[in-house]
């Protein structure tokens, strides 16, 4: 198979490339979709999670930026702490100002 995917690739004058550079690719695309890490470990048939993981979250730091973002935009925050304004319990900034007035 290895030898006839090779010769395709030739004729198709791609530039050399393995199966398993195709199907590591693949994987990555998927995740750059933002596919489930366990729905690529299915697809590539690894045994477990772990390997899919290993390999694949060192490939794609901005997959885990991006998990980070989704992350924090659903953190409640106050209408304050939004705006960048620091307040305590009580609704005072450091200062002693009261932020109602």
């Amino acid at each position: 198979m290895t030898a006839r995917f090779q010769e395709l690739t030739r004729q198709a004058g791609l530039p050399p490339i393995r199966l398993h550079d195709l199907r590591h690719g693949a994987a990555t695309l998927a995740l750059a979709a933002g596919a489930d890490m366990k729905v690529v470990q299915s697809m590539l048939r690894h045994s477990s999670i772990t390997v899919t993981m290993d390999t694949y979250t060192t490939v794609l730091p901005e997959v885990a930026l991006a998990a980070a973002e989704a992350t924090a935009k659903i953190v409640p925050r106050s209408a304050s702490r939004q705006l960048g304004h620091v307040t305590d319990h009580c609704g005072r900034r450091p200062s002693g100002r009261n932020t109602s007035g």
